[in-house]
């Protein structure tokens, strides 16, 4: 079953049991400023787990772009991926654990709508219960109803059957299907036995429903949400070694074409994995607006970057050998997301121009390394702002070379130069959820309002594209092609501060998408949107208000409550990107 296959049966499966089927969020996630990136399929729909109404009902179905970087290490085994597309139906306070359940089963082992898969070959584990929540029998139960024996069920704690995304927000517990990829089957298992066989990865798990019922605060659990919901999830490139009986997933049709690319630049097996891997990952986070940098984001894509060209034999491969990538995956993904497609060239010049700047320094940096006989954390730091080594690429060199190297110290020198502390960075990624305390919804809101002053002043050529938002200050970037002067830049301000004065009203409303479009609501253009989608806008009515946005995030009643509005600085991000940074006094 084709990658292309296995999409189509999925979104059917559950179109067919009246989901409506919604489009992935960007990889970079919008107002969230506890994460780098979208990490999980439930992430962009936060709100709607937490009781706001979705402008596509109360069951949903997508496939979600997702980027993780906790365990970049371990690219270049079998499983691990950076990018990875994550299948998931949802339940918005509609049905619960009886349909997930059922519906689990019959899409993995249904010949004529699901995969197919031999029930014989399933493990199924439930939670054990804890101080938090009780033990799952509920689900146990469901299980042998729908054909699963109870000593293929197994009870497990929190550490491996409760799902959360962070230390606030909804969490719950969940019930994980895991099938055996043996030649000849392992049959029954013992407690015991099943954990060994995870271990050694004969069996797989390959699906998770999470019955998401209960909140988190502050790493603890604090009651239960106002509806009960359900969360599932399997990462699309597994599903796809399983069905095609691959013992990676970088031998299925996923990765076939990166992979044969990948052979002719590097021939030892993990650094093709970390290249094809890597250069996947960072198509598509140039696609949705991120570019290579110092900090947070960029930097992430420059480290991809930087670790795929050092991954090539020797070090040697062009850039015009690394952007030949960049077709290739277009080809495999540009039907699915149009925006690689549409943005290729662009997403190849980036590539191409990081990878020749890397290059030019990347062979010096190699010598002055190998003069070093150990490696403290101010050589790291040199490598760093001299050569363009990652502190990532200076530790495994190190490591081969059996020395160590201090990163404390390495981050010391990078605070005292102002760059990225990647301790901060590493926080962000173990993240949260969207913070809605009731300053980030103020700067939230306050983010509309100068949208679209910018618009009034300085023309309809400016386009959102990206904002971020804390407790502290709003962050917002724009294109236009020109530093602001100082008198726009008082002129924006003026303009906030006086519709803020106005007190006008927020409002929202649901309308189909052309509706929606035809309304003058602003949006991003790159964007893919349900048939319905959620519009706030700011005044009396829609076709009157002074803002008008696609915007499903958390806004105040009254502008009147935002305090005064004032910019604290405004900069260029990239080529035709500027950023402004503003707070609310």
């Amino acid at each position: 079953m084709t990658i292309s296959e296995i999409r189509r049966r999925f979104l059917d499966f559950f179109k067919s049991r009246g989901h409506a089927i919604i489009p992935s969020a960007s990889l970079v996630p919008e107002n969230d400023p506890s994460v780098l990136f979208t990490t999980a399929g439930m992430q962009p729909l936060v709100p709607y787990l937490l009781g706001q109404p979705h402008p596509s009902g109360k069951r949903l179905v997508n496939i979600q772009k997702c980027v993780r970087t906790g365990d970049i290490d371990e690219v270049g085994d079998n499983t691990h991926l950076t990018f990875f597309e994550m299948l998931g139906n949802w339940s918005l306070g509609d049905y619960f654990k009886e349909d997930a359940i059922k519906w689990s089963y019959e899409l993995l082992t249904s010949k004529k709508e699901g995969f197919a898969l031999d029930p014989e070959r399933l493990y199924i584990t439930v939670f054990e219960g804890n101080s938090d929540a009780p033990r799952d029998e509920e689900s146990a139960s469901i299980w042998k109803v729908v054909g699963i024996p109870q000593n293929r069920i197994y009870y497990m704690p929190a550490s491996k059957n409760w799902w959360e995304a962070g230390q606030s927000g909804p969490c719950g517990p969940d019930t994980e299907m895991y099938y055996d990829i043996t030649e000849k089957g392992l049959g029954d298992l013992a407690h015991a036995e099943f954990l060994k066989a995870d271990e050694m990865q004969e069996v797989v798990e390959i699906w998770n429903d999470v019955f998401m019922e209960y909140l988190k605060k502050d790493g603890k659990v604090v009651g239960k949400l106002p509806q009960k919901n359900v969360d599932t999830g399997a990462g699309l490139e597994r599903i796809c070694a399983v069905l095609q009986k691959k013992k990676s997933v970088f031998d299925t049709d996923a990765f076939k074409p990166i992979m044969d690319f990948a052979s002719t630049i590097a021939s030892d097996t993990r650094a093709r994995h970390v290249i094809a891997d890597h250069m996947r990952a960072a198509i598509f986070l140039i696609g949705d607006g991120v570019l290579p940098s110092n900090t947070g984001q960029g930097y992430i894509l420059r480290r991809l970057i930087r670790r795929a060209v050092f991954s090539a034999d020797e070090n040697k491969v062009s850039s015009r050998e690394i952007t030949a990538l960049v077709e290739i995956v277009s080809g495999i993904y540009g039907d699915v997301y149009d925006n690689i497609r549409r943005r290729q060239k662009e997403i190849a010049e980036v590539i191409s121009n990081e990878s020749e700047q890397f290059q030019k320094t990347l062979h010096q940096g190699l010598k002055e390394f190998e003069k070093l006989e150990t490696v403290s954390g101010k050589d790291a730091f040199t490598l760093f702002s001299t050569y363009g080594f990652p502190f990532e690429m200076t530790a495994e060199l190190a490591e081969k070379r059996g020395r160590n190297v201090d990163r404390a110290e390495f981050e010391g020198e990078m605070r005292r130069h102002q760059e990225l502390s990647r301790a901060g960075a590493l926080k962000r990624f173990k993240g949260g959820l969207a913070d809605t305390s009731e300053m980030s919804v103020k700067y939230h809101t306050a983010t509309h309002l100068l949208h679209q002053a910018l618009r009034d002043i300085l023309g309809k050529e400016v386009q959102q594209k990206g904002s971020n938002i804390t407790p502290e200050r709003l962050r917002f970037d724009f294109a236009f092609q020109r530093k602001m002067t100082d008198d726009e830049k008082k002129k924006v301000e003026d303009v906030v501060n006086e519709k803020i004065k106005a007190d006008l009203a927020v409002h929202k409303t649901t309308l189909p998408l052309e509706a929606a479009k035809k309304s003058g609501a602003l949006h991003f253009f790159d964007e893919k949107y349900p048939d319905e989608v959620l519009i706030h806008y700011i005044g009396n009515s829609l076709e009157t208000a002074y803002s008008k946005e696609f915007c499903g995030g958390p806004h105040v009643q009254s502008i009147g409550t935002l305090g005064t509005f004032r910019i604290l600085k405004e900069e260029a991000v990239s080529a035709g990107v500027r950023r402004i940074k503003a707070i609310l006094q």
